[in-house]
């Protein structure tokens, strides 16, 4: 079988993958209907939703500073390890890292608290989204009610028999 009635771009593609390695398996992109190569990245929903800006930006910085925190006590043990004249100050800057990274984390948490308390979270029973809920349930139903108050319904009839017509 030639290459007679092939494009230049189907023989290029017919030995070659998508990352400009040789094929050697035999089967090339002609094996599959088409020749459509399958899309390198296919989109999935997330599992969970994202978090809130200000959630993200305190955890990511609690983050920073945790891990320059860890690195900066390594340094100190290290140093205290060889006997350098750089121990004594490495270990006053890793107290102070630490008390720093811990106002980091609960920075995090009360951020999350806040921001759940501001925009309201479900699942807990003073929350604001479910009070605000319950409002508009009640405008609802006090809405449904004016306007079936206003027509018939099926069951009554100016008569107040269904069974004359």
């Amino acid at each position: 079988m030639g290459t007679e009635g092939m494009s230049a771009d189907r023989v290029a593609a017919k030995g070659s993958r998508a990352d400009g390695r040789h094929d050697d398996s035999g089967h090339g992109s002609g094996g599959r209907g088409g020749g459509e190569l399958p899309p390198l990245w296919v989109e999935e929903p997330a599992i969970r939703p994202r978090l809130p800006d200000p959630i993200r930006d305190a955890a990511v910085r609690s983050v920073l500073i945790v891990a320059f925190t860890l690195i900066q006590a390594v340094i100190a043990f290290l140093c205290t390890v060889a006997g350098s004249w750089l121990a004594f100050p490495m270990v006053l800057s890793s107290v102070a890292s630490t008390v720093v990274a811990t106002w980091a984390v609960l920075d995090v948490w009360v951020t999350r608290q806040v921001w759940n308390q501001r925009n309201g979270v479900v699942s807990v029973p003073s929350s604001t989204a479910r009070q605000l809920r319950r409002e508009r349930r009640r405008v609802r139903r006090a809405a449904r009610a004016a306007e079936r108050s206003g027509t018939g319904r099926i069951g009554t009839s100016e008569t107040g028999s269904l069974s004359r017509a």
